[in-house]
């Protein structure tokens, strides 16, 4: 197991969401794909993890802010407060499955299309919500949707 901060992660490759929350309006301009102006309320990444160390090595790298943005969630990372990671621990790339899953969740925004999906079909790999979406909502979607899901791990930070 790794120890980021005070949280246990569980070693190996998978799929994950940071529960993301901006206090204030947040105007972010993100590389090439433009500027993200949303309002305060949570956000919800979704990323996959499947290079050298895994899950543990990517969060690792989104629990602090990064000085040389490399992915389009560094540059929202610096405006916004972790809350919570979901996790699974999965030999199936499962990314664009939980971005369905959750943009199906109620009051579920897509602030700027193509947000960590440049590479995909996928609208968005961000969502926003006005009110934090549940653990329990993200499981009953993916369970509508998909099979066999793996277990999913989640971690909460005041």
């Amino acid at each position: 197991m790794h120890f980021i901060s005070s949280m246990t992660i569980h070693p190996g490759k998978g799929t994950y969401a940071l529960l993301l929350l901006a206090e204030q309006e947040v105007r972010v301009d993100v590389g090439r794909l433009g500027q993200l102006s949303g309002h305060p309320g949570h956000y919800v990444y979704i990323g996959s993890a499947f290079g050298p160390g895994g899950v543990a090595a990517r969060l690792r790298h989104h629990f602090s802010v990064a000085a040389r943005p490399h992915w389009h969630i560094d540059y929202l990372r610096r405006h916004t407060r972790l809350r919570a990671v979901w996790y699974t621990l999965d030999p199936v790339k499962r990314e664009h499955l939980w971005a369905e899953a959750i943009l199906k969740l109620p009051g579920a925004e897509i602030p700027l299309r193509g947000f960590g999906a440049t590479d995909c079909n996928c609208p968005s790999h961000l969502m926003y919500f006005q009110s934090a979406p549940s653990f329990q909502a993200l499981r009953a979607s993916l369970v509508s949707i998909a099979s066999g899901e793996a277990r999913i791990f989640r971690c909460h930070f005041p």
